[in-house]
């Protein structure tokens, strides 16, 4: 800490700690859009792809940021042409293509440095390209990065628009006029310049970590773009800073240290991400595992309980839990108030019983499905209708029941229960032409004022005309009436001649 404290009372300490922090938030932003488009090999090839320009620079101008940043700029634009134009015209692999001529530019470049190094006089090292300096930052160097970083922000900001859409839809890119192949080049620019203001902080083998691993990091913590960018942005701020700190402190490379620093942060992240954490996923399939169990355990109490008693002994057999294990969720749905124990005899109460009758219709109604939709027998449906009874949602269920047109029974011939809340013979159960009765007995006021509402008096005779994906017609002898499907599925009827 004392080597920590007199280093940062020193003005080169100081700008490094400022070019740092410029780069870790401008290859996080910048990134995260590199990560989305799987171009994390491409930034990769024009990293190592803009030597050739820096020689060239170098043999132009001597040793010069300005120099330096268009010879880069240049190289990374040549590069990236070289590789798109292989990708298009050559039967070529993408990957192959990329590895071809940045490994080819990247030999120039080495080549282009040995050779000049020689000379007398020439301080071109090698070293600091591949593993950055940025304890030698200059002023000069500090400005034209701070002018990168703003500069790519800006049009990450006003361009977002676009980047987003050719991000994830380019055929609809394309309908709205823009251009993905310009916007794929432009991207390729502001890459190319994000890879040279990273030279002299992190070197051209560390800043594929920083535009990567803050951005993947990102996208483990939001699936949102616009707080993907911000996330990506402050992790490379925290890890360029933070392994500039530790790189003084322990006396080693800045660059390599910023890139570990990064990855301890995405390791956080694969392991307690909230949304896609292995803990967190790990916590949810035991969550998962729990509630199946206990949805089973209603279930076959439900099944076993129109035989007569149910105990312990023959729910265990059935499902083939350890006697621990159905201790503890029997307890656990004791707790939930949906079964009762009474002399070691289990109760389901009426929430209980209405739970399981969700699960076995589920279960039914899947089962059907699968033979009348899918094609399959009955011997292969079991299995499968065991496995989505836990996971289709009641919506979902409701859909099948109507594209299975309400059926009473299941391809064993088990009767099928009527969800909680439905009437014995609902309105929708009606074909085009038959009459019916509204029947005295509603499952709720509310669905009497409303058919009175609609001029739709018990006993009454109507006849259903006509029926579309959201509402039924039928006729009070001239009189036309709409219900809506979901009024519909809630009216209860007395079918004439049925």
């Amino acid at each position: 800490m004392e080597l920590l404290i007199e280093a940062l009372q020193q003005e080169w300490a100081w700008r490094a700690l400022i070019a740092s922090a410029l780069v870790g938030v401008m290859c996080g932003a910048l990134g995260s859009f590199i990560v989305l488009r799987n171009m994390a090999l491409i930034g990769d090839a024009l990293a190592h792809a803009i030597l050739p320009g820096v020689v060239v620079a170098f043999l132009f101008v001597g040793y010069s940021a300005i120099g330096f940043f268009t010879g880069a700029v240049l190289a990374g634009l040549i590069t990236a042409i070289g590789i798109t134009w292989i990708q298009q015209n050559v039967k070529t692999k993408n990957d192959a293509a990329i590895g071809i001529v940045f490994t080819a530019m990247f030999s120039i470049g080495v080549i282009g440095i040995s050779t000049i190094s020689h000379d007398e006089g020439v301080h071109l090292d090698l070293k600091d390209f591949l593993f950055g300096n940025v304890l030698g930052v200059y002023n000069e160097d500090l400005i034209l990065t701070a002018s990168i970083c703003a500069y790519l922000l800006i049009c990450v900001y006003i361009f977002y628009r676009y980047l987003f859409v050719t991000t994830f839809q380019e055929v609809i890119a394309e309908t709205m006029g823009i251009s993905v192949q310009v916007i794929h080049y432009f991207l390729m620019l502001m890459l190319s310049f994000a890879v040279v203001a990273s030279l002299q902080t992190v070197g051209v083998i560390q800043v594929v970590a920083m535009l990567i691993t803050p951005a993947s990091t990102a996208l483990l913590l939001s699936n949102r773009l616009k707080k993907v960018i911000i996330i990506a942005g402050f992790l490379g701020l925290i890890s360029a800073i933070l392994g500039l700190i530790l790189a003084i402190i322990w006396s080693t490379a800045p660059g390599p240290m910023m890139a570990i620093v990064a990855t301890v942060f995405y390791l956080l992240a694969v392991f307690f991400s909230p949304s896609k954490g292995l803990l967190f996923k790990r916590i949810n399939r035991l969550k998962q595992r729990k509630m199946i169990q206990m949805e089973d355990i209603l279930k076959q109490s439900w099944k076993l309980g129109l035989e007569g008693k149910v105990s312990f002994e023959k729910l265990a057999d059935k499902l083939g839990y350890t006697g621990q294990t159905l201790k503890k969720q029997v307890n656990a749905l004791q707790r939930k108030g949906l079964l009762q124990l009474n002399n070691a005899v289990i109760q389901l109460t009426d929430t209980g019983i209405e739970e399981a009758n969700r699960l076995v219709r589920a279960h039914r109604l899947w089962e059907t499905y699968l033979v009348n939709k899918i094609g399959l027998t009955e011997e292969q449906i079991h299995e499968e209708a065991e496995k989505y009874e836990h996971l289709l949602s009641a919506d979902l269920v409701d859909e099948v029941d109507r594209a299975l047109d309400f059926p009473s029974q299941d391809p064993h011939g088990s009767p099928i229960p009527l969800k909680p809340g439905i009437p014995d013979y609902p309105l929708t159960k009606m074909a085009i032409g038959q009459s019916a009765k509204i029947d005295d007995d509603q499952i709720d006021e509310k669905i009497s004022a409303q058919l009175w509402l609609l001029g739709i008096l018990p006993d009454q005779v109507f006849v259903l005309s006509e029926v579309d994906d959201d509402r039924f017609k039928v006729l009070i002898g001239s009189k036309e009436v709409i219900l809506k499907r979901k009024i519909a599925e809630l009216v209860n009827i007395n079918p004439i001649g049925v």
